[in-house]
């Protein structure tokens, strides 16, 4: 699923992002039609509106708490305990979290170099404490699931907005907020086989540039990906999602579910850049 540096950094620095980065997560069925015409050519309308996704302030230096709960289909639910810190570093992002709960993911942390760079792969790192071992994630694991989750490893880093064809379908109201609908396309195979999704649609809310819902679909798979944000908050003047939900579908029946919840976010803290290594992240929180 394609999620700008807003979406991405949402749920990464509210410590997944954004991410992600939102980059999402629930029962909902987006409004408009799930097959929508296919873009043959890029929409300069369309990439506009993303860039300003991509732009917008999303903070610095911030950390926060996030309660994690995973859903399966028998409406189980198993709930995790998270700390994130997330700082800039010059047009680059750098982005650690750590579970802090339940005993069997104490310890596990996740470490992420979001590079700004066109065409530059981003770094991501996870450190398994039971095997006291850290594992780079390659790019061929990145459509992988992050964590037993409904995200992916690709969700947690912002898309590279060249590798994609935007089309701009039409205005449509969200929750009383007008809001753009915008299809993206993979503009090769590989980005596809990467991100893990062959398609995805954004709904991008008009007055504070923000992707607020979107569908993804899963790339060779019948499944869908649906995001949306259920809680927004101004926090020192950063628009955050506080509240998120992913949920995975096929068909009408939902496979898996995940639901997001952030708490005690602050931005403008002191974090010595030496905190986002692989040496912190194999030390713990």
């Amino acid at each position: 699923m394609l999620r700008p540096q807003q979406a991405r950094r949402t749920c990464r620095r509210a410590a997944f992002a954004t991410l992600l980065m939102v980059w999402g997560l629930l029962l909902i069925a987006p409004p408009g039609p799930l097959t929508p015409p296919i873009a043959w050519a890029d929409d300069s309308r369309a990439r506009e509106i993303m860039q300003k996704v991509n732009d917008r302030d999303d903070g610095d230096n911030q950390i926060s708490e996030m309660k994690m709960t995973l859903i399966d289909r028998n409406n189980k639910r198993r709930v995790r305990q998270l700390k994130s810190f997330n700082k800039d570093k010059g047009k680059d992002e750098l982005s650690i979290m750590f579970f802090v709960s339940p005993a069997d993911v104490k310890g596990t942390g996740f470490l992420t170099y979001d590079y700004d760079e066109s065409g530059k792969d981003d770094d991501q790192w996870l450190y398994l404490p039971a095997l006291r071992k850290t594992k780079r994630i390659a790019s061929s694991d990145k459509s992988g699931s992050f964590m037993g989750s409904d995200f992916n490893y690709s969700d947690l880093t912002e898309r590279d907005l060249e590798d994609y064809d935007f089309t701009l379908m039409k205005e449509v109201a969200v929750e009383g907020h007008k809001t753009w609908q915008i299809q993206a396309l993979p503009r090769s195979k590989d980005v596809a086989d990467e991100t893990g999704y062959s398609k995805s649609i954004m709904w991008v809310r008009q007055d504070i540039h923000m992707v607020v819902r979107s569908v993804g679909w899963v790339y060779k798979s019948r499944r869908l990906k649906y995001f949306q944000i259920k809680k927004l908050e101004q926090i020192d003047g950063i628009w955050v999602g506080t509240e998120m939900q992913m949920v995975t579908k096929e068909g009408r029946k939902t496979v898996h579910a995940t639901v997001l919840n952030f708490d005690n976010v602050k931005f403008n803290q002191a974090l010595d850049p030496a905190m986002f290594t692989v040496r912190r992240l194999e030390k713990g929180i």
